[in-house]
């Protein structure tokens, strides 16, 4: 691996952040393509950020700091990815469900996701079933990726798969469900696509319905 790429993938590690940011600029320099940039150091790096999650290295600080420090480089690298017209794996829609205010782990989880190479559009908290499906429709999304911490807002994802239903976009989108009250069982009764119980493995299953993995 160049050199380079190498310095980022243990910057994000370390989760340092300006030094991640100095080596895209010193990658982009090298006139390293962009994409090669993305894929061999930043979701390099991520895929081990969630290895170390996985084996008990990692705690959720760890995942956060290296995540922010990965979104660093990546928001230098976006305009060099757009001008080489660089992909993105997919693109996804995230959101905290109507009556719930917490979003500490959908921010997570949209940071992994992003470190994966999806393009994500955060739509933030409280969000009503309505907001879900226009964004669904606006932005043809692949997967919608639902939060809830409270057992009293969990309802409102089954709102949200019912009103992609009523819309006629259930087919042409997944949805995947998490938060800490929520569980596979839960996930399987509102016909959800799929469960994660943390940021980690959302993006193996995003990668999964997807085919990518």
């Amino acid at each position: 691996m160049d050199p380079i790429l190498e310095a980022m993938r243990e910057d994000v590690l370390d989760g340092d952040q300006e030094s991640v940011e100095d080596n895209v600029q010193a990658a982009l320099a090298a006139d390293i393509p962009a994409g090669t940039i993305l894929t061999e150091g930043l979701i390099a790096a991520m895929r081990e950020v969630g290895e170390l999650f996985e084996e008990g290295e990692y705690f959720v600080p760890e995942m956060l700091i290296a995540a922010r420090a990965m979104k660093g480089g990546l928001q230098l690298l976006k305009p060099h990815l757009v001008a080489a017209d660089v992909q993105p794996a997919g693109r996804i829609i995230a959101g905290t469900v109507q009556g719930d205010l917490h979003d500490i782990g959908k921010n997570l989880v949209c940071m992994m996701l992003e470190g994966a190479g999806f393009e994500i559009i955060d739509l933030g908290t409280d969000v009503p079933p309505e907001k879900f499906v226009e964004a669904a429709q606006h932005e043809q999304a692949d997967i919608i990726a639902m939060s809830a911490l409270l057992t009293t807002t969990m309802p409102n994802m089954k709102h949200v798969i019912s009103a992609l239903e009523t819309a006629e976009l259930r087919q042409s989108v997944k949805v995947i469900v998490g938060g800490a009250p929520v569980t596979q069982t839960f996930a399987e009764s509102i016909g959800a696509d799929g469960y994660a119980p943390d940021a980690s493995r959302a993006t193996a299953l995003a990668q999964s319905l997807l085919g990518l993995a």
